[in-house]
């Protein structure tokens, strides 16, 4: 009838995928970088700068395929930091400064889960816009 084809499961999915994602990566190698983590209710963001705000690294939550609540949850932020972590170290990061954003669950895991991987960090600033005196209160009400 026809020739069966033999599905590659292990070694040539994983070969094409390490390929394609190392075809990704920026060229140049660079030793310092911020990090700049968005950590919402719904989803947290981390993205890789150089000193001067280039963007070289970029993921999130949803990118890296949860859906739904599963998005805001500490282990999902985790799973994103250990992603940069990985891309990162392949053009040669070794310093980094971290700047956090936001009042989501996934900022603290993000953090410990990025030191963890060995760069040296240089600072951690917290960026988390605070509202000081708020909006006027309403008038008495008049019966």
């Amino acid at each position: 009838m026809g020739k069966k084809r033999v599905i590659q499961k292990a070694d040539g999915a994983l070969a094409g995928a390490k390929s394609q994602s190392a075809s990704k990566l920026p060229k140049r190698k660079i030793d310092f970088g911020v990090l700049n983590i968005l950590s919402s209710y719904n989803n947290t963001i981390a993205t890789l700068t150089d000193r001067e705000g280039n963007v070289i690294l970029s993921s999130s939550c949803g990118a890296m395929g949860f859906k739904g609540a599963r998005k805001g949850t500490p282990y999902a932020a985790s799973k994103v930091l250990e992603f940069i972590a990985e891309q990162a170290k392949l053009i040669g990061l070794k310093e980094v400064g971290i700047k956090v954003k936001g009042i989501g669950s996934g900022r603290e895991s993000a953090i410990r889960t990025f030191a963890s991987k060995g760069f040296e960090i240089q600072f951690i600033r917290d960026l988390t816009p605070v509202p000081h005196n708020g909006p006027k209160p309403p008038k008495p009400r008049r019966v």
